[in-house]
C-alpha cells in the first residue's frame, strides 16, 4: 500500500515536471518568433500558465508589466494566488500571478505546490530577459537612428556651407547693382519699384544663407555674459503687436534668479525668435504662448510652449532635418529648427521637443550655466 502511494506521488510529481518544463520550452519559443510584439509574448504566455498548474480547471493568470495588465479572459482578483515579481536590472517592472477562482488542499504555499513556486519564479525571470533583450534592441535601433540623424545633419552642413560660399558673391552683385541702379535720377518709377522688389529678394536670400551658415557653424558665436530673462523680454518686444492682432496671449514666467550664461545674445535671441514665430504660425486662430525659465544649478531651462496644432510623431522626429517643413511652397524654407539646434549645439546645450496633435507643441531647451569665476569677474 505505501508502496502504491509513493509509486503515486512519483507519478504526479513527474506530470507536474513535465507541465512546468513544457510551459518554460513554449515560452522559450514564443520569444524566439521573429517579429513578435511584446504584447503578444505576454498574452500568449498567460494562456501557458493555466495548463501547468496543479488544478487548470480553476486557475487563471494574469501578467502586469509597467503598469499594463495581460490577462486571462477568466481572470478576476482572490485569496487563492502566487505571484512572482518581474525584475529588470534590478528595478521592479510587473509581476506574474497565477490565481485559483477555488478554494483548494493547503500544500507547500497555500493550495500551490513547492514546484509551482519554482515554476513562477523562472516564468518570471525569463519574461525579464525578454524585457531587458527588446529594450536592448530598442536602444540599438534608436543609437543606429541618431547616428544616421548626425551622419545626415554633419553631410548637410558640410553641403549647406559650400552652397552658401558659392552663392555670396553673385548674390552680392545682384544686391549692389540693384541698389546702384535704384540711384539713376532719370529711373522710371515701374523700373524703380522692380529694382526694389529685386533688392528684397536679394536680402531675403541673403538671410537664408546665413541660417545656412549658422546651420553649417561657419559663423561662430560671439560668447560673453548674458541673461537669458532679458534677452526673451527683447525677443518678444518684437512680437507684442503680432501677438494681439493674432489674438495670441503671451505669458512670461522668468525667474528672477537665473544665473547667467556665456553666450552669443543675438543667436540666443534668433533661437528665441524662430521658435516664437513657429508658435505663432501653428495658433492660426490665436491661443496660448507661454515662456519659461528656470536654473537648476548647473544649467538654466528655456520652455516655449504654445497651444497651437501640435505635431505628429512622425513630423516631431523630422524637423531638425534642413529643408523638411510642412508649410506650403514659398511660406517657410525649413531651415528654422535646424538653425535653432546648430546654435543649442554650438553652445553645448541641448534642445527636446514634446508635441501631441490637437494639443500644442512644447520646446525645452538647456544651456550651461556660465562659470562662478566669470560672473564674478562681471560683477566687479
Amino acid at each position: 500500500m505505501i508502496r502504491g502511494r509513493e509509486s503515486e506521488h512519483t507519478t504526479s510529481a513527474l506530470q507536474e515536471r513535465v507541465k512546468e518544463l513544457t510551459c518554460l520550452l513554449q515560452m522559450a519559443e514564443i520569444a524566439g518568433k521573429p517579429g513578435i510584439s511584446m504584447e503578444t509574448i505576454l498574452q500568449q504566455t498567460t494562456q501557458l500558465l493555466i495548463p501547468a498548474w496543479q488544478y487548470p480547471e480553476i486557475a487563471s493568470a494574469r501578467i502586469v508589466l509597467d503598469g499594463e495588465v495581460h490577462a486571462a479572459p477568466c481572470f478576476r482578483q482572490s485569496p487563492y494566488a502566487q505571484r512572482a515579481d518581474i525584475a529588470v536590472h534590478g528595478a521592479h517592472r510587473g509581476f506574474v500571478e497565477v490565481v485559483y477562482l477555488e478554494e483548494r488542499p493547503e500544500r507547500d504555499e497555500g493550495p500551490f505546490l513547492r514546484e509551482e513556486r519554482n515554476l513562477i519564479t523562472a516564468v518570471a525571470q525569463q519574461l525579464a530577459s525578454v524585457v531587458e533583450r527588446n529594450q536592448a534592441e530598442l536602444d540599438r535601433v534608436r543609437t543606429a537612428t541618431q547616428l544616421r540623424h548626425a551622419d545626415r545633419l554633419a553631410t548637410l552642413g558640410v553641403l549647406a556651407a559650400g552652397v552658401a560660399h558659392e552663392l555670396n558673391e553673385p548674390l552680392g552683385n545682384i544686391l549692389g547693382f540693384a541698389q546702384l541702379a535704384k540711384k539713376c535720377p532719370e529711373l522710371p518709377d515701374p523700373a524703380r519699384h522692380d529694382l526694389e522688389k529685386i533688392e528684397n529678394a536679394s536680402l531675403y536670400a541673403r538671410e537664408i544663407i546665413k541660417k545656412l551658415l549658422t546651420f553649417a557653424r561657419q559663423m561662430p558665436p560671439e560668447k560673453r555674459l548674458a541673461d537669458v530673462n532679458q534677452v526673451v523680454q527683447e525677443a518678444l518686444s518684437l512680437f507684442e503687436a503680432r501677438c494681439v492682432t493674432a489674438g495670441v496671449e503671451v505669458e512670461r514666467d522668468l525667474d528672477p534668479h537665473l544665473p547667467a550664461i556665456t553666450a552669443d545674445p543675438a543667436q540666443i535671441q534668433q533661437v528665441i525668435v524662430n521658435l516664437v514665430v513657429n508658435a505663432l504660425q501653428a495658433m492660426p486662430d490665436g491661443g496660448a504662448l507661454r515662456l519659461r525659465t528656470r536654473a537648476d544649478g548647473r544649467s538654466v531651462s528655456l520652455h516655449v510652449e504654445d497651444s497651437g496644432t501640435g505635431m505628429s510623431p512622425d513630423v516631431s522626429q523630422q524637423v531638425f532635418i534642413p529643408f523638411f517643413t510642412t508649410k506650403d511652397v514659398g511660406q517657410g524654407t525649413g531651415l528654422g529648427l535646424p538653425v535653432v539646434h546648430g546654435i543649442v549645439t554650438a553652445h553645448e546645450g541641448t534642445i527636446r521637443i514634446f508635441s501631441e496633435e490637437g494639443r500644442g507643441t512644447r520646446v525645452e531647451i538647456r544651456l550651461p550655466v556660465a562659470p562662478a569665476t566669470a560672473q564674478a569677474e562681471e560683477g566687479e
